[in-house]
């Protein structure tokens, strides 16, 4: 195995395109969004027999409580075929030698990432895997050296709808609850559903969504992230704002990307001004809607709390969390859950044990 950078965009989104297991943080465009708020980026492909098979997307984060490498749900890896040869890449003359057959995908992209690491003077490097949480790959991230991370940074534990069957079909698999508020907010005269591409309107949606902060805390996006993440997507036709009015007035909005075919529910706000109105559930039925119409087979709802494989959601540690309303808002449209591995940290200086502590002790501070 080989690997090489990759900074083609079309030969990046068109590997993507085959892989199955995938969210758009290791898209080409959310990488020109870190690029805009001023990270240092990378673009990794791994190539095996000339194919290519696996690709990584990182980026360089530094805070106060340290410097590190980070690969958000990757790297993403084709399962049982070619995607393109090597001689289309125009690789450079100087590619790392050949790996022993032992060696697979992520131990060939860790000594990358180390070598890289040091150039920039980072303290460990983080993942956030796109694997299935099972003993078999947790045991591939163990015998590479990596530890569990105190914090995770994007979703481990999502949850996710198979949206290909019709709209009525849909509805039918809802809880009832869910599919009743829907139904109610649609003869509702006084609501009204929006969806912009507008800019100015992200300010609407900023104003709710300070104010969802305090409810559910979360560490939240400033303005300038929130924009930025909307102008890398938008020349794509990629992200739309949601804004629901009632008698004029925004009581809830969202920010959807449609990507790859699949629609996903990436930021939420809303007011509490007027409980009895569900237009949350409204706005949400429409963002699925939505992707059905851009020919999405699959709508990710993004984060929810840690449930058991029985769906308990009385358990009193349950209703504990920060979470617990916004989950079963969530869990009502119908769905499965999709677990991840934890994600890891690979140290590379004692400096990581201060990250470690400020991070284990802010993740306490919010009942998470």
């Amino acid at each position: 195995m080989i690997i090489s950078e990759i900074k083609n965009k079309r030969v990046w989104e068109n590997f993507l395109k085959e892989c199955e297991e995938k969210t758009f943080l290791q898209s080409f465009n959310w990488g020109e969004f870190q690029k805009m708020m001023g990270n240092k980026i990378w673009r990794f492909g791994i190539f095996e027999n000339d194919n290519l098979i696996s690709v990584a997307f990182f980026y360089k984060i530094q805070a106060k409580r340290g410097t590190f490498l980070f690969i958000p749900h990757g790297p993403v890896i084709i399962r049982g075929r070619a995607s393109a040869n090597l001689s289309d890449y125009n690789p450079p003359s100087s590619l790392p030698p050949s790996a022993g057959p032992s060696d697979g995908p992520l131990s060939i992209l860790l000594e990358k990432l180390k070598e890289i690491a040091k150039e920039e003077k980072c303290d460990f490097i983080r993942i956030a895997p796109i694997l299935e949480r099972n003993d078999e790959n947790i045991k591939i991230f163990k015998n590479l050296g990596f530890r569990n991370a105190p914090i995770h940074i994007h979703p481990e534990l999502t949850w996710e709808l198979d949206i290909k069957p019709s709209e009525n079909e849909l509805l039918m698999r809802m809880r009832k609850t869910t599919r009743y508020l829907i139904r109610q907010a649609q003869k509702n005269k006084d609501i009204e559903i929006i969806k912009s591409e507008n800019l100015k309107e992200l300010e609407e949606f900023n104003k709710l969504y300070q104010a969802t902060v305090d409810r559910h805390h979360f560490v939240p996006f400033s303005f300038n992230y929130l924009n930025k993440e909307f102008l890398a997507f938008k020349g794509d036709n990629q992200i739309l704002l949601f804004l629901g009015k009632y008698k004029g007035e925004v009581i809830s909005s969202g920010i959807f990307i449609f990507w790859q075919g699949i629609g996903f529910y990436h930021h939420g706000a809303s007011s509490l001004r007027y409980p009895k109105i569900p237009i949350s559930y409204l706005l949400l039925w429409e963002a699925i809607k939505e992707a059905k119409k851009r020919g999405c087979k699959l709508f990710n709802f993004w984060g929810i709390a840690p449930i058991d494989s029985e769906f308990r959601i009385q358990n009193s540690e349950f209703r504990k969390h920060p979470w617990y309303g916004l989950t079963l808002f969530k869990m009502g449209f119908g769905g499965y859950k999709k677990e991840y591995v934890k994600t890891q940290d690979f140290l590379l200086s004692k400096k990581y044990w201060l990250t470690y502590f400020i991070e284990k002790l802010r993740k306490t501070k919010r009942g998470l």
